[in-house]
């Protein structure tokens, strides 16, 4: 049996991730520490791999998920991580959270509560404010205020309260109203964090820094800059630089199955959407918008074949899509094309896909399908 069936397929380079790390490190100051962010499977990129490489290669001993199944895998992974769940969990799962040694976010008494009554052991957690985000978190109009319903809950017994975290929400804008938003965000939970502390209450972290924070405003203070995006090498925000060093750690890859002559009249794809205005030579692809190549994508996207741009023509397909190779003349059956990636001095990011029709990098990435095979190159 081969190794991977070589129709679509997500090379992934776990030397570029090293790297990406390592100049994540660099930009932390202080005791502050990398709190990788591997959910959603890595952002698309696969936990196993990822999380192993992170904490066995780079020294990487925080790590954040979205859920309790995420949790748990990255605890198989990786059996001394300090892994904090960034949502919501179930209050009857309380116990599960406690067997696997799991941290916590709890964003507001009540479910506090509800997990404590849950399970016979101890809950670790760390308690969410919402400083201006107005998802999750505890909402209050001061830092004092916010402080003394923190004072309560940790009277909660079975309840271990560790620490405070907060999520900015324009963090990755350079706008003057924005930077100012956020640095009300960052005012109140420190303030919130130092009335504690006046308290008596000491908590080991606080922590506010997501990856556009890490580059564009680094505050010794976070005890963890929570590392997501920019760990694998894709932007915040498209309109700002990333640290000169930080690159994609996923590409994408395909081949060509068929190559054909068209006449110019002749439609190609589903709804005659394009309509051949002279003799074209059409090259079918072994990707669709079921592998995660959005259908979106149609007639906008570029593909590098042999080191040149081709655009796609007619409307991406289930499993296939079909693109102009007129100006290929060298391309045919079982060349492989980049649809992500480099291919010779030219190169198609997830930020450049994600910019063709309106959304951002990190759906790109967790979009690709489970049916892509990741092969990771060290």
């Amino acid at each position: 049996m081969k190794p991977y069936l070589k129709r679509a397929w997500a090379e992934v380079s776990l030397s570029q991730l090293r790297k990406n790390v390592e100049i994540i490190k660099s930009l932390n100051s202080g005791n502050t520490k990398v709190m990788a962010v591997v959910k959603a499977d890595a952002y698309g990129h696969g936990d196993a791999h990822i999380v192993r490489c992170l904490a066995q290669d780079c020294g990487i001993n925080y790590f954040a998920v979205s859920n309790l199944d995420e949790a748990i895998a990255v605890r198989n992974f990786a059996p001394a991580a300090e892994i904090l769940i960034l949502g919501y969990t179930p209050p009857e799962y309380a116990n599960e959270i406690s067997m696997y040694n799991i941290i916590q976010g709890v964003v507001s008494t009540e479910y506090a509560e509800a997990l404590a009554k849950n399970t016979p052991a101890s809950i670790r957690c760390h308690i969410k404010i919402d400083t201006g985000m107005g998802r999750i978190g505890l909402k209050h109009d001061t830092p004092a205020q916010c402080a003394d319903e923190i004072a309560e809950m940790m009277k909660i017994k079975k309840l271990s309260v560790e620490g405070i975290y907060t999520h900015f929400a324009v963090a990755d804008s350079d706008a003057p109203d924005n930077i100012a938003y956020t640095d009300k965000q960052e005012k109140f939970i420190l303030d919130t964090y130092d009335e504690l502390a006046s308290r008596g209450i000491n908590l080991r972290h606080c922590h506010f820094m997501n990856s556009a924070a890490t580059c564009y405003r680094n505050n010794s203070r976070s005890t963890l800059s929570r590392a997501g995006i920019i760990l694998y090498g894709l932007h915040p925000d498209i309109s700002l630089d990333i640290p000169e060093g930080l690159e994609p750690v996923m590409e994408l890859k395909a081949v060509i199955s068929h190559v054909k002559t068209v006449n110019k009249g002749d439609c190609i794809s589903y709804g005659r959407t394009f309509t051949a205005d002279r003799e074209m030579r059409i090259a079918t692809v072994t990707i669709g918008y079921a592998d995660g190549y959005s259908r979106l994508l149609s007639g906008k996207g570029d593909i590098l074949v042999h080191g040149k741009r081709c655009r796609i023509v007619g409307r991406v397909c289930m499993d296939q899509l079909m693109m102009d190779v007129s100006d290929v003349p060298e391309a045919k059956s079982g060349d492989i094309v980049t649809m992500i990636g480099r291919d010779g001095d030219d190169i198609i990011t997830a930020d450049e896909l994600a910019s063709l029709y309106g959304t951002i990098g990190y759906e790109i990435v967790c979009g690709i399908s489970k049916r892509v095979p990741r092969i990771y190159i060290d």
